[in-house]
């Protein structure tokens, strides 16, 4: 047994940010399998650059923060930010190689299928020439010529956009460097008119092959692609609401003139460019990635939609009508008799969004209440609200304008939500709203009902159809009122009350949690040893982490499926000999958190919007909220076995933080599917479900 002092060693934790890398290595992973249809493997390597643009704005830029404030500072694992920059450097460098080469691959494999991406050196005459003629009509009038040198002050080369430089020699002065920036409206690859197979082009190289016009009688020398990743960074200090709106504009501009914190560029860029921008952009050679292939591969997402065959794509997966609604005509009278609880994406999103818009325009819905976090850019929540709002209702909004990189479209949608007539909340001062909740008002035979939805995932039409997630539809009258009571605190109290239910970050979550787990710790014996089963995306606060490790020194299974980074070090001899690690990547973002504690017997069954990370339990706004059901507690229970039962997709956490695929051994079960095939065959029982038939009744005055 390992003293209490000894579980604060640093190598104890595994570091955050190679973990979060190892996690984008296994989305690679995907990316490389044989396995999987081309369109389905472009789809995880466009993830994986799309995934660490995010990763270098805001967590390199945050360590490179760290290196010039607090340059000894350790992390929980015991790194200086240097030493992680050296190694994150290190790391992204071999990724980065693997997935242009993965993507060279299957776009040589895709020319099998008629489906090419031509570079330039493989056009035909005829190929050119209408590249030419599309260059001259649809390209050239957006473009601008910068002369970077010479222009003082130097003009702005935005973050994530693709530049063009080139090395342009003149018969009256110096050679110079000028770069076009590839304008954002323009289609990622240009499509090359043909009888039979399909061929598109580079946007980039069809620039560059017809630039000349761009420079008269100045000879160009050379020509290299770049893109630039800036800090994005930015905390939000505003904390009065008149003026957030504003401040989380300006934070957005901002963005743009930030430091430099990536280079890519293609390598056979000339040298003097190298070193100007290099200079220019104050960054050394461990932060330049010369890409051998194409530049922002993100954009080769672009590619799946014009694939020639559907088989070139994975199969489609509908979602399919909520099994505890197959029975279900009123929805109101089903809340009231029983929870209902949906899963997301196998199961459709409408039922939530039919709630909202139902309760609209229900005369007997008072209120509705509700926290938007990120949803869709044309959102059927959002203009249910407003419709709500117009129709007289008393409609209050949390919209979190401090949710990166969807504070435009949150600023968007709050105004709108103004002017339909409802109450806006910007956010609450020092923390992020980031919990998911709607509570509906509705007096019925002269008494007033609450219903709330929770959810472990966003009210997003979009991403319900591409993140797993768990929705909890309900009228208990204790969780309601503990929803009522927490909108009152977002909307107007200073401090928190008692609640029955809900447990909330950042003021009581991590300690509830460490009392779950101490609890089963104390109920655990060696007849009867404790089990803790977790689903969640991230693990990384200390002390919950140092608790895991208690309960796995008492005896207590501890099974956990975290999808990203995870800080607990498992199979470390007397100290997690009892914790197993996994994650699933497959074709569905698993973004649910469920939690089982099976408390000697009494099993206990939590969801929540909150990982088991410092930020969302210091930072954020959080619910954590039980699942009184029986039935709907043993249906999670037996997803989570489910999840822990995958040898398809699943990987398993090492002692060493690295991850080790597992083989599959017997019957091959693979999460995702089953749970898809679950929904399509209780939609067919349904199908075959006699009719219920309802008398009519005086309708409510």
């Amino acid at each position: 047994m390992v003293k209490e002092t000894d579980l604060k060693k640093p190598q104890l934790l595994i570091n955050r940010e190679l973990s979060w890398l190892e996690f984008n290595d296994r989305v690679l992973k995907e990316g490389l399998s044989g396995q999987l249809p081309p369109g389905e493997r472009l789809k995880f390597l466009s993830i994986v650059s799309s995934n660490l643009d995010e990763f270098f704005m805001i967590r390199v830029a945050g360590l490179k923060q760290q290196q010039a404030a607090e340059p000894r500072k350790l992390d929980p694992s015991g790194l200086i930010a240097a030493a992680q920059l050296d190694l994150i450097s290190r790391r992204t460098h071999k990724m980065v190689a693997e997935q242009t080469k993965s993507i060279k691959d299957v776009l040589a494999e895709l020319k099998k299928y008629g489906f090419s991406v031509l570079s330039q050196a493989d056009w035909t005459d005829r190929q050119a020439q209408f590249l030419q003629q599309y260059f001259t009509a649809e390209i050239l009038p957006l473009l601008t010529p910068m002369a970077v040198e010479e222009l003082k002050p130097a003009p702005l080369l935005a973050g994530l956009q693709l530049f063009i430089a080139f090395t342009v020699a003149s018969g009256k002065s110096k050679n110079s460097i000028v770069v076009v920036p590839v304008p954002g409206l323009l289609q990622r690859f240009v499509n090359i008119p043909t009888e039979k197979n399909t061929y598109v082009a580079p946007v980039e190289d069809v620039i560059a092959a017809n630039a000349q016009v761009l420079f008269g009688n100045d000879r160009v020398l050379s020509t290299a692609y770049f893109r630039i990743t800036r800090d994005a960074d930015i905390a939000i200090q505003q904390d009065e609401a008149a003026d957030l709106l504003n401040t989380v504009a300006k934070a957005v501009r901002e963005r743009r003139r930030r430091a430099a914190v990536r280079l890519e560029i293609t390598p056979d860029a000339d040298t003097w460019l190298k070193k100007w921008l290099m200079r220019f952009l104050r960054l050394r050679p461990q932060d330049i990635y010369e890409i051998d292939g194409l530049l922002d591969a993100s954009g080769i997402m672009k590619l799946i939609d014009i694939l020639p065959s559907e088989k070139l794509k994975a199969d489609d997966w509908p979602p399919q009508p909520a099994r505890d609604l197959i029975d279900t005509d009123d929805l109101w009278t089903t809340l009231k008799e029983r929870d209902v609880m949906l899963f997301h994406p196998y199961e459709s999103f409408e039922p939530v969004i039919k709630l909202v818009a139902d309760a609209a325009n229900d005369p007997n819905v008072l209120a509705i209440k509700q926290t938007l976090y990120r949803t869709s850019g044309g959102s059927p929540i959002v203009r249910a609200l407003a419709d709500a709002g117009r129709n007289g209702k008393e409609v209050t909004v949390l919209v979190e304008l401090k949710a990166r990189f969807d504070e435009t479209r949150n600023v968007n949608w709050a105004r709108e939500l103004e002017d339909a007539g409802c109450h806006v909340i910007y956010g609450i001062a020092k923390f992020k709203t980031h919990a998911k909740a709607m509570l509906i008002v509705r007096r019925e035979q002269g008494r007033i009902r609450r219903y709330a939805h929770l959810s472990t995932g966003n009210y997003n039409d979009r991403t319900a159809r591409l993140y797993s997630d768990i929705g909890l539809m309900t009228s208990d009258p204790d969780i309601t009122a503990d929803v009522a009571a927490f909108f009152n605190l977002l909307t107007g109290r200073s401090e928190t009350i008692g609640w029955q239910r809900l447990t909330i970050a950042p003021t009581d979550m991590r300690q509830r949690l460490l009392d779950l787990i101490e609890r089963e710790i104390q109920s655990s014996t060696p007849g009867d040893k404790g089990l803790i089963m977790a689903k969640l995306n991230a693990i990384q606060d200390p002390a919950v982490c140092r608790a895991l490790y208690r309960a796995s020194q008492a005896g207590v299974k501890v099974l956990l499926n975290v999808r990203g980074i995870c800080c607990v070090r498992p199979g470390v001899k007397n100290v997690s000999d009892n914790i197993e690690v996994y994650s699933i990547i497959d074709r569905f973002l698993e973004h649910s958190r469920i939690f089982y504690f099976r408390n000697a017997g009494h099993e206990e069954v939590f969801l929540s919007s909150a990982d088991w990370m410092k930020r969302n339990l210091d930072l954020r706004l959080e619910i954590l909220f039980p699942v009184r059901s029986a039935a709907i507690k043993s249906r999670l229970t037996d997803i989570l076995k489910t999840f822990f039962a995958d040898n398809t997709q699943t990987w398993q956490l090492q002692p060493n933080g690295s991850y080790k695929r597992i083989p599959p051994r017997g019957k091959k079960i693979r999460a995702q599917e089953k749970f898809f095939k679950e929904a399509i065959a209780a939609a067919a029982q349904a199908r075959h479900i006699k009719p219920r038939f309802r008398p009519l009744t005086r309708p409510e005055k």
